[in-house]
């Protein structure tokens, strides 16, 4: 009897040996904050390894000047694992310039995986212009996009009601 092991050993993996000089420079990049190199690697044709570290890196850099960068494979990219993994990159750097993407592709990806992201991407962000393409999101087909769509409007909710205590308390 095989075991899940000797099934995985004997699964044919593809080689990412050439990958790795890429990562190399990508690595690089990333201690100089270069984001060109990361843009380059998701403009070009690259393995997915590749591109699933240049968004998760641009990420982990933390400048908005990434957003854009991160817009495209999220509106562009043949992999739904890409573009899932640059939905939640978006949401974890929290800039409101990202919301527009974001929006967009809540309501055409194909994937449930990206859209339910976008969802969760988009109350992490917490900015109200998302409010309206939430709602809609709440008749999406799929219920996960629905439970992330109506999580996302709590975190709106709540973000609304902690900025009115905040201004209530202000000095005038």
């Amino acid at each position: 009897m095989k075991t899940a092991v000797d099934k995985l050993v004997q699964r044919k993996l593809p080689d990412h040996t050439d990958d790795f000089r890429t990562l190399e420079k990508m690595e690089w990049a990333f201690s100089k904050r270069d984001i060109s190199t990361f843009q380059s690697v998701l403009e070009a044709p690259s393995s997915i390894v590749l591109r699933i570290h240049a968004v998760c890196m641009l990420a982990d850099i933390k400048n908005e000047q990434a957003v854009p960068s991160l817009c495209r494979p999220l509106q562009k990219d043949p992999s739904p694992l890409v573009r899932h993994e640059a939905a939640f990159a978006l949401g974890q750097l929290g800039f409101k310039s990202a919301v527009p993407a974001l929006l967009e592709a809540m309501k055409n990806d194909e994937s449930v995986l990206v859209r339910h992201e976008c969802a969760v991407a988009l109350g992490s962000i917490g900015d109200e212009r998302s409010r309206n393409g939430l709602v809609e999101a709440l008749d999406d087909p799929n219920e996960d996009v629905r439970l992330s769509a109506e999580c996302a409007l709590a975190d709106l909710d709540f973000l609304k009601s902690l900025r009115s205590r905040t201004e209530a308390k202000a000095p005038s």
